[in-house]
């Protein structure tokens, strides 16, 4: 089972939101969708669910078009909140998942396990007008999933959630994951999405920037950052050949290098300097990718 987006491109009047993007994401694989406000994502998740058509190209889920007769098979958590806020909790995911061809009682049991585990039983009765952002969320996240979706697409999952609340719903996700979801989501914080997936894609001003495993990304990048402790003066190999930035640290100095042959004459020259207490390269982190790619971050 897959995710196909095809040469996708959305057009509204003379304005391009999506240009030509492609990308495939396998049955249980997690892929991370990174872009600034405004370029394009939330466009393509409504391609991909069907609410809008291509203005060219095509999207496909195991080689099928997207259609109602396939939204079952979807799970889907927008950025913004798409719940009634005077309905209560469990009433309202039961008649989600019923519109997903759930039955009521199947709904009725999942409901109640979910909100067991993410620890909010108690909101059951509940008007969703009545929880924190943070637990409206939850309840968002639990509508996408209720219904046991092959395909499950989240646009800014944790967006409004303290770092326990981060943490749990995780862990739902990865296990989602193992039991051979498809998960496609977006967020604006790099390390969640440097945790979570394998794959990745960049767009920026609707066009696809990068798009592979994180582990190619990271590789291609070519520069790395090394990290010296020592109580020698390490600002005078910041003008040293292959040296592309330097920062002062409380206890030596980090270095952004251009490849392995600045490495080695770091660590030659960093060892006249003084008794050498530590020396790790780093590989870059996604976040400097993405601005590098991006330019800025707009987070």
């Amino acid at each position: 089972m897959a995710l196909h987006v095809e040469h996708a491109t959305k057009r509204f009047g003379n304005f391009t939101a999506v240009d030509d993007v492609s990308l495939q994401v396998g049955q249980g694989q997690m892929h991370g969708f990174l872009g600034a406000n405004g370029a394009g994502k939330t466009t393509t998740f409504r391609m991909i669910l069907g609410l809008l058509d291509p203005t060219s190209g095509k999207v496909s889920w195991n080689g099928k078009p997207i259609t109602y007769g396939t939204s079952p098979e979807i799970g889907y958590l927008p950025e913004e909140r798409g719940l009634y806020p005077k309905m209560k909790v469990e009433d309202q995911l039961i008649y989600l998942a019923e519109l997903r061809r759930m039955p009521r009682l199947e709904a009725k049991r999942e409901a109640a396990r979910w909100l067991e585990r993410f620890e909010v039983p108690h909101y059951a009765s509940k008007k969703v007008e009545e929880l924190s952002k943070g637990n409206q969320q939850k309840i968002q996240l639990i509508a996408s999933l209720l219904h046991k979706p092959s395909l499950l697409i989240l646009d800014e999952p944790f967006s409004g959630l303290d770092p326990v609340n981060v943490e749990m719903l995780k862990s739902a996700i990865q296990d989602f994951q193992k039991q051979g979801a498809t998960i496609v989501f977006s967020s604006h914080r790099m390390d969640h999405v440097e945790e979570l997936c394998d794959n990745i894609s960049i767009l920026d001003k609707g066009k696809m920037v990068l798009s592979g495993s994180i582990r190619d990304a990271k590789r291609s990048f070519g520069k790395q950052k090394v990290h010296i402790k020592t109580d020698g003066d390490l600002s005078a190999l910041k003008s040293m050949e292959g040296v592309e930035k330097f920062k002062k640290t409380k206890d030596g100095a980090l270095f952004q290098i251009s490849d392995d042959a600045a490495a080695q004459t770091l660590l030659n020259e960093s060892m006249k300097l003084g008794a050498l207490r530590h020396f790790a390269i780093e590989e870059p982190s996604l976040e400097e990718i993405f601005i590098a790619k991006v330019g800025k971050l707009h987070a």
